[in-house]
């Protein structure tokens, strides 16, 4: 079928030429087009020249000696012949080489993501693994400490003594829970009066002649907390100090909860 030369060059007849893959008629009616139409021919010329640096880029040299000896085995020098057909098989088989070796590689570089992709979900199960071994070990941790703490609350040795504010922290409360055979104390803050951004509640352990310094009180945390058991205690007392200031075993100010203690040690 005879069309205009810019609907042919739109086709894929020209590349199909040059690999071989017509049939007759189009063979006939390309090379009627090329003969006929320069700019056929140029666009020829051109994909004739691209193929064969395709060509060259893949194929293989042939070993040095190969050539010396066929021509030994002949009596005759070769005359070398230019056809066009020749030619194109020529391209055909380098072009063949030229797409098993764009699929080989596109094959290598797919299994090569593939591989990293699990490579990656296997170390992300890896590190959730970690992360949850590491969450089951502190979330232990806590159910030791808790079942300690409930053990020495209900030690018949363990004595239960309740603090409460006087009028400069009214709704103030906290127990306190003294074991002085295991020499273990813990505190309950059930209720702290909220104070200045410049000001924390301290408590301490009071003596026949000083003041011991036992911590910090804090409703962050609701929960019972460890305080350092102290030998011949009278009393505990809660006072207000200067946040940041460096807490001593003596304060000037007075308490706004105190306690006497009954502990025989």
């Amino acid at each position: 079928m005879t069309v205009d030369k810019d609907t042919f060059l739109k086709s894929d007849l020209l590349e199909k030429y040059l690999i071989g893959q017509t049939n007759i008629q189009e063979t006939l009616e390309v090379e009627s087009y090329i003969n006929n139409f320069p700019e056929v021919k140029e666009a020829y010329n051109t994909l004739e020249n691209k193929l064969e640096l395709v060509a060259f880029a893949n194929a293989e040299k042939a070993p040095k000696h190969l050539l010396n000896n066929i021509l030994n085995t002949l009596d005759y020098k070769p005359v070398i012949t230019i056809s066009q057909k020749p030619k194109k098989s020529w391209f055909n088989f380098g072009i063949a080489a030229s797409l098993a070796t764009l699929i080989f590689a596109g094959s290598a570089i797919y299994f090569y993501l593939q591989n990293q992709d699990l490579l990656s979900e296997n170390q992300t199960i890896v590190d959730e693994l970690y992360d949850l071994r590491s969450d089951i070990d502190k979330n232990n941790l806590k159910l030791d400490a808790l079942a300690e703490q409930f053990s020495q609350l209900n030690n018949p040795e363990t004595e239960k003594y309740i603090l409460k504010g006087n009028r400069r922290a009214k709704n103030l409360k906290t127990v306190a829970y003294i074991n002085p055979k295991d020499k273990t104390s813990l505190i309950d803050v059930v209720s702290l009066p909220t104070l200045p951004e410049n000001q924390e509640y301290q408590i301490r352990a009071e003596l026949q002649d000083k003041q011991v310094y036992l911590g910090i009180l804090s409703v962050k945390d609701r929960r019972l907390q460890q305080i350092p058991y102290t030998k011949n205690a009278l009393g505990l007392s809660i006072t207000i100090e200067e946040k940041g200031v460096q807490p001593n075993n003596n304060s000037t100010e007075t308490p706004v909860a105190e306690i006497e203690l009954k502990l025989e040690d």
